[in-house]
């Protein structure tokens, strides 16, 4: 069977292959208008209804309630970052005290150790210094025969 060109193929009209009657040009605007009208009416209706502007306001309601919700979220959890941030703080002043206190412990040690290694060595030079005196006065002694 040959596509549908609009002609009518063998004494059939294409009114008649379709099944009903197209409707004209100005039957389709109005129902159209009549359409769009409907629709518009409906729509006036329905926002002039007491029960939608209930539902809308109580939605209003709702996202204030939620934004106020989450206003207060962000302040708390704005103060609990300050409050993090103030003990984080202490916490590394803590920490750099302690690392002085034990630096300052480290050189008061290395200082004493210091101390200590120099008077034992004027200890031994004394020591040192005195067998040499000894050996000398000997040797001396030795000399003149005394």
């Amino acid at each position: 069977m040959a596509p549908f060109d609009g002609a009518p193929s063998r004494g059939v009209t294409s009114e008649m292959q379709l099944g009903f009657k197209y409707p004209d040009l100005k039957e389709r605007q109005q129902a159209a208008n009549a359409a769009k009208s409907a629709l518009l009416a409906k729509f006036r209706a329905a926002s002039q209804d007491p029960a939608i502007e209930e539902q809308r306001a109580k939605r209003v309601a709702i996202h204030e309630a939620r934004l106020v919700r989450m206003a207060e979220r962000e302040a708390a959890k704005k103060a609990r970052e300050a409050e993090l941030a103030a003990q984080a703080a202490r916490e590394a002043e803590l920490a750099a005290q302690a690392a002085r206190e034990a630096e300052e412990l480290k050189a008061r040690r290395a200082a004493e150790e210091a101390d200590l290694a120099a008077m034992i060595e004027a200890e031994k030079k004394a020591e040192r210094d005195a067998r040499y005196a000894a050996r000398k006065a000997a040797k001396k002694q030795r000399r003149r025969g005394y």
